[in-house]
């Protein structure tokens, strides 16, 4: 145990000088393809796995969405309401998980997606990112992903602790949202620096980029190239998608329009080159400093 009570590993090989790991059982098994989506907070990675999500969903894969941030907002554009959470369902039975069934905690959402938030303690009071592992060993104990093909974990913001970095060892592919600017960018390397440490003792792999709310992806791309990402979709700052979220919907539930049919299909590309197979990348993060003097205009 450490000092807030969290169970973490001893003798595993650790993922980085000075890293304190959360204890975790062995990887999801099955035939599911597993996902994890990080970015910089606010950047619209909610609104990138509901869509996605969704876009699966059109594809005929049976789809469970996981959102592991404390404020349970992950699902509500598929779910159409903020669904009771994990650690709400646990505490209305004194934590008897045996007493539990998928249907309390697990609700279906637009074309069958499957929502489940893992929630967490009131601000300030307890590790968040225990409670996502304390999910993940409930779905596996009512073998959820043993019937699900595509399994998306959208996580809080920009942390990489033990806790919120618990989807990566579960995760075949990692995707990173960005917007075309510099604190969005700078937290990009950040992560992906987090997820090549988890890739030394973990399937997890870099797939790539999702360009958000950006008219341009220059910045972006200059980034990628340097250390070794891709862009696998660029989604610009169309008001729709302010819209569909105001409407507590997805993408796929909105009027059609050129700008709904070309966010659509930025998704429904996304959906369909990751069920094929995102390429692993294997990425040099930058150190801060160097990112700092290297973003901007010459």
């Amino acid at each position: 145990m450490n000092n807030f009570g969290i169970p973490v590993t001893l003798g595993q090989p650790p993922d980085g000088e000075g890293s304190v790991q959360v204890l975790e059982d062995e990887a999801i098994v099955g035939r599911a393809k597993v996902f994890a989506v990080y970015g910089k907070g606010g950047i619209g990675k909610s609104t990138t796995s509901s869509n996605l999500s969704a876009a699966f969903s059109k594809l005929g894969k049976r789809v469970l969405q996981i959102g592991c941030d404390p404020k349970h907002d992950s699902t509500f554009t598929l779910t159409k309401c903020l669904v009771p959470t994990v650690i709400d369902i646990l505490e209305s039975v004194q934590f008897h998980a045996e007493e539990l069934r998928p249907e309390d905690y697990c609700y279906e959402g637009y074309n069958g997606v499957m929502c489940v938030e893992a929630g967490g303690p009131p601000a300030g009071t307890g590790c968040g990112g225990y409670v996502v592992g304390q999910t993940v060993k409930l779905l596996k104990q009512h073998h959820l992903f043993e019937d699900t093909d595509v399994v998306i974990f959208d996580v809080l913001g920009d942390v990489v602790c033990g806790g919120f970095a618990t989807p990566l060892q579960h995760a075949e592919r990692a995707l990173i949202v960005a917007a075309n600017d510099f604190d969005s960018i700078f937290a990009m390397n950040r992560i992906a620096a987090a997820i090549m440490a988890k890739a030394k003792n973990y399937k997890v792999r870099i797939a790539g980029v999702v360009a958000n709310r950006s008219v341009e992806t220059d910045q972006i791309d200059r980034f990628a190239d340097a250390v070794g990402l891709k862009r696998l979709a660029h989604l610009p700052d169309l008001d729709v998608i302010r819209r569909s979220r105001l409407k507590k919907c997805t993408l796929f539930e909105m009027d059609t329009s050129p700008e709904v049919e070309l966010a659509r299909a930025q998704y429904m590309q996304l959906a369909a080159a990751l069920w094929a197979g995102a390429e692993p990348l294997t990425v040099a993060p930058m150190r801060d400093r160097d990112i700092f003097d290297f973003l901007g205009f010459d």
